[in-house]
Parts: structure tokens; C-alpha cells; sequence
């Protein structure tokens, strides 16, 4: 998952898969669902972040992550 920050546009958009969006569905008039061929969701675009968003902190509470090993010599 990555999370991308539009400041000229002041959206966020987050990344949820690598996989394509192939349709889009407006939730509200600043939140639009993007779905993969299987109609899985990939992604969220959030418009007017700022406004919708509380970005004075960022937590994230128990999500598995996957270890990483990273070219150690």
C-alpha cells in the first residue's frame, strides 16, 4: 500500500494493489473507488484531502507486514 499526496490538487490518493484500475465509482462528490478487472478495490482518491483529512498524525495499528530483507553484505 503506498499513500501519494497531491499538494497542487490537495488529494490523496491511496494505492491499495499494483494491480490496474479498469472502473472508477464516486462514493461522494470527494471520494472516488477505483477496482481492479475482478472488481477488487485498488485504490481510493480522496479530493480536497485537507478539508476531509486529519493529517496531523498517521498510526497504524496491528497490520502484518512482510519482512523485508534489504541487500545486507
Amino acid at each position: 500500500m503506498k499513500l501519494h499526496y497531491y499538494k497542487e490538487t490537495d488529494s490523496l490518493y491511496i494505492d491499495l494493489s499494483s494491480k490496474s484500475s479498469i472502473d472508477s465509482q464516486e462514493i461522494t462528490s470527494d471520494i472516488v473507488i477505483d477496482f481492479d478487472k475482478n472488481k477488487n478495490i485498488v485504490g481510493i482518491d480522496i479530493q480536497n484531502a485537507s478539508k476531509n483529512i486529519d493529517f496531523s498524525s498517521l498510526e497504524a495499528d496491528e497490520i502484518p507486514i512482510k519482512k523485508v530483507l534489504i541487500n545486507q553484505k
